[in-house]
């Protein structure tokens, strides 16, 4: 969680009096009665109400196990801890030297360089993919999403200087690093052909719908079409032609200002004000001012599309697909060819976006894909407590997205898109963080990681979707396309799990849905994504105290479900006050990789991941089994 999520905690308290709905009791409890009385086929389970049946993904069996693997308990060391039968190494971590000509990362942080940072490994890795480039030889782009002052300056951020600013915007950004196949496993291959560095001053084309609006123009860009840089990126998403999509995601926190600022109803629900948030980019670099550059904001919340395998190619800000606090990109071809994204906006109380191309993808002509995100249509989700659901259009004259309503041009619409998809009645959801679809059925996946605002006086109601309205524990919905077509109007959902802590709470909606047990409890669920077998891998960021509501939950975790069974076995624990985060498998499926984020956060004791009293730093793990096998079998 960074510190922008925390500031969210403190400017919307816990409420007081926590209370659930009677609808959610008997929900849970109708579930529970039907987990142990009958198994569902699959067409049937996706027409019957979300909150009994649907609740717990009792689908039929599957032909065989689906998880082989033996679950590991809860920790709380600082280490990771796998399975029996296999096996973790560090592949890199923060300030690790992409090129020879580089010093390696200092202990004595005060002695650690921007000129290094700028071609040394990023801060807190998050989302990554891999692409395959023969049959020894990888790119793995990696985000960089954010930096800890506390580990990054000895000052720990109270004293920041002019050079401590563009050394943190140096550790911003994504990665791209050369793996190469080795005789004991795939490893980072320094100086290799596609290493680079993108932070938050690489110059970066606009495109779409917004590209030139009035709105994103500032003095040094005058035309509004070359942004500088990328940062807080969380997730991310591949594309099919080769390319790499990073999301930004809480960017508001990076801009203020000491001077009287007046700021407009659409800053305020992105949450940007002129107060400092911790960074103090705006005291050192003028763009960050609102005062000064009043626009700059509007340059981020963007996806951004990178070619990995061109270091020099320009990356492209694509604002077709919308602006917002952006979780990952997951996109499939639809079976009518359309391009479609399914987008989360991670806030408490923001909303579940679908981007669908106008043009169709061509699998013979990749060069011809390239613009295929600059032009169509974005849509965001709207959930009916029958388990119906309909996808809304944000496209300007329609729904209401007209001049009376403050939209003047499709432009605002996406520049706005939580304004408009606000105006058009889309469903207030809990913190929608990753989105995953299955690889060989038309089912999506969407983790709600948390959220404690439900309730009519915060203007997200408790129902449907959101059947908690102390939801600390997160939980995933799911929903199934009309007629399996991933570019239709209407879907079916459902709820996957609930998660919770049963150890604690026992038979109450806090234990979760029963697929939960004191053997596979977590909290938080956050980074998700499937394997090619159809494996659901599931990655938490939530509260590691492991003291009350979240006593015997531990270290934050990464598990493994089989989505027609519900099963859910634990696979991973992470180090001390780290978050899981991250994942990318090899073609053969023999190698997975991880993210372990922000080790020793707040100054927790940790010193992942070469111990001592070394500087704990987020790193990118690799897992493989001792016999050579496929993961997760």
């Amino acid at each position: 969680m960074s510190q922008f999520e925390l500031q969210d905690e403190l400017n919307h308290p816990r409420t007081q009096t926590p209370q659930f709905t009677q609808m959610v009791e008997q929900g849970l409890s109708r579930r529970r009665f039907l987990g142990a009385s009958a198994a569902l086929g699959a067409v049937a389970f996706f027409t019957i109400a979300p909150l009994s049946q649907s609740i717990a993904a009792v689908l039929a069996p599957a032909a065989g196990p689906l998880l082989g693997f033996k679950a590991v308990p809860v920790s709380t060391a600082d280490t990771v801890v796998v399975p029996d039968g296999y096996q973790v190494e560090r592949l890199i971590s923060w300030g690790d030297p992409l090129f020879t000509d580089v010093a390696d990362f200092s202990n004595q942080v005060q002695n650690n360089t921007v000129a290094n940072q700028q071609r040394q490994f990023g801060d807190n890795n998050d989302g990554m993919s891999l692409f395959s480039v023969d049959e020894n030889t990888a790119i793995l782009a990696v985000n960089n999403e954010y930096t800890n002052y506390e580990l990054m300056f000895a000052h720990q951020g109270k004293k920041m200087t002019a050079a401590d600013v563009r050394y943190a915007q140096a550790a911003h950004g994504v990665s791209v690093l050369t793996l190469v196949k080795q005789a004991q496993g795939w490893r980072f291959a320094k100086d290799g052909q596609f290493n680079r560095r993108i932070d938050a001053n690489t110059p970066m084309r606009i495109s779409g719908p917004a590209q030139g609006h009035a709105l994103l123009q500032t003095k040094a860009d005058p035309k509004g079409e070359m942004a500088l840089g990328t940062f807080n990126n969380c997730a991310n998403g591949m594309t099919p032609w080769g390319t790499y999509l990073t999301c930004e995601e809480n960017f508001n926190g990076y801009f203020g200002s000491d001077a009287a600022v007046k700021l407009s109803p659409a800053f305020a629900r992105y949450g940007i004000a002129a107060e400092d948030a911790g960074y103090s980019w705006y005291k050192f670099d003028p763009r960050f001012d609102l005062a000064q550059e009043p626009n700059e904001a509007n340059r981020f919340g963007w996806v951004v599309e990178i070619d990995p395998h061109s270091p020099q190619a320009i990356p492209v800000k694509r604002t077709a697909l919308g602006r917002f606090k952006h979780e990952n990109a997951e996109l499939v071809i639809a079976a009518d060819g359309h391009v479609v994204v399914y987008l989360g906006d991670d806030e408490r109380g923001e909303h579940i976006y679908r981007f669908v191309s106008r043009n169709t993808y061509n699998p013979t002509d990749q060069a011809a894909n390239r613009d295929l995100l600059d032009d169509g249509d974005l849509f965001v989700a709207k959930f009916n407590e029958d388990g119906s659901g309909e996808w809304l259009s944000l496209v300007y004259g329609e729904n209401g997205l007209t001049a009376e309503n403050g939209f003047h041009s499709q432009a605002e619409v996406l520049i706005h898109a939580r304004l408009a998809a606000t105006q058009v009645g889309a469903t207030t959801m809990d913190r929608p963080e990753w989105v995953a679809v299955h690889p060989h059925e038309p089912m999506v996946f969407c983790t709600l990681t948390n959220n404690k605002n439900r309730g009519l006086k915060d203007n997200q109601p408790v129902g449907g979707p959101n059947p908690r309205a102390e939801n600390h524990y997160g939980h995933i919905v799911r929903w199934r396309p009309t007629a399996g077509q991933h570019s239709a109007k209407g879907f079916q959902w459902d709820l996957f799990l609930i998660a919770g802590n049963p150890s604690v709470h026992g038979a109450t909606p806090y234990a979760g849905s029963s697929n939960i047990t004191a053997e596979n409890m977590f909290n938080s669920p956050d980074g998700i994504g499937f394997d090619q077998a159809g494996r659901l891998w599931i990655q938490s960021d939530g509260n590691y105290s492991n003291q009350g509501d979240f006593a015997g939950q531990g270290n934050n975790q990464m598990l493994c479900a089989d989505p027609k069974t519900g099963e859910v076995r634990r696979f991973l624990t992470g180090p001390v006050a780290c978050e899981i985060t991250g994942l990318a498998f090899t073609a053969d499926q023999k190698t997975l990789f991880i993210g372990v984020q922000h080790p020793g956060e707040e100054l927790e004791p940790s010193h992942f991941p070469l111990g001592g009293d070394s500087v704990p730093r987020s790193s990118v793990m690799v897992i493989t089994r001792t016999d050579g096998g496929i993961i997760g079998t």
